[in-house]
C-alpha cells in the first residue's frame, strides 16, 4: 500500500502526510510539479525528523508515474482516488493490500483524465455545508481504516 499526492500544493500538508507514512512504515509517491521548492530544507521544516524515516519516490509528472507503476505491479496495484465527486464512503470500501491511496491538490483536487484513470473513487461523509475537509486530516482518516482492514499496521 502506497499514499500518492498529486501535485501538492502545500509544503506543511506534505510534510505531515510524509510524517505520518514514517510512523506507520508506509511509502509515499509526490507527482511534481508541486506549489512549492520541494528540497530537504523545506520538507525537514515540515516533516520535523521524521523525512529519514520514511520511504518516498517523487515522479516528475503523473505520466512518469503511471509508467514506474506499470513497471512496479507488485507494490502499486489499483489507484484509490480520495475526491469530493465520489459516493462511496471510505468506511465501506474494501481496501487491499497493494492499493495506491491518491489525494488530489488542496487547491483544485485532480483533472478529469486522473478521475478516469482511477480504478475507485472514495469520500469522507461531512457535513453538506463543508466543503472539504484538510488534505493531510483526510489522508490519516483513510490510511488509517486501509490499514486497519489490510492488518498492516506496524507490529512494534
Amino acid at each position: 500500500m502506497r499514499l500518492v499526492l498529486f501535485q501538492p500544493d502545500i509544503a506543511q500538508n506534505t510534510g505531515t502526510m510524509m510524517r505520518l507514512c514514517a510512523c506507520v512504515d508506509l511509502g509515499i509517491d509526490i507527482i511534481e510539479p508541486c506549489g512549492f521548492i520541494f528540497n530537504d530544507k523545506a520538507m525537514r521544516r515540515a516533516g520535523m525528523d521524521y523525512l529519514d524515516m520514511v520511504e518516498y519516490r517523487r515522479h516528475n509528472s503523473w505520466e512518469d508515474f503511471l509508467a514506474f507503476r506499470d513497471e512496479h505491479k507488485d507494490e502499486y496495484g489499483r489507484i484509490v482516488l480520495m475526491t469530493t465527486k465520489a459516493s462511496i464512503p471510505y468506511t465501506d470500501f474494501e481496501f487491499k493490500k497493494n492499493d495506491i491511496i491518491l489525494m488530489g491538490r488542496e487547491s483544485a483536487g485532480v483533472p478529469e483524465d486522473v478521475h478516469k484513470i482511477a480504478d475507485a473513487r472514495i469520500i469522507i461523509p461531512m457535513n453538506e455545508k463543508a466543503r472539504s475537509i484538510n488534505v493531510a486530516v483526510s489522508a490519516t482518516m483513510v490510511v488509517g481504516e486501509a490499514l486497519r482492514q489490510c492488518d498492516l499496521f506496524p507490529k512494534g
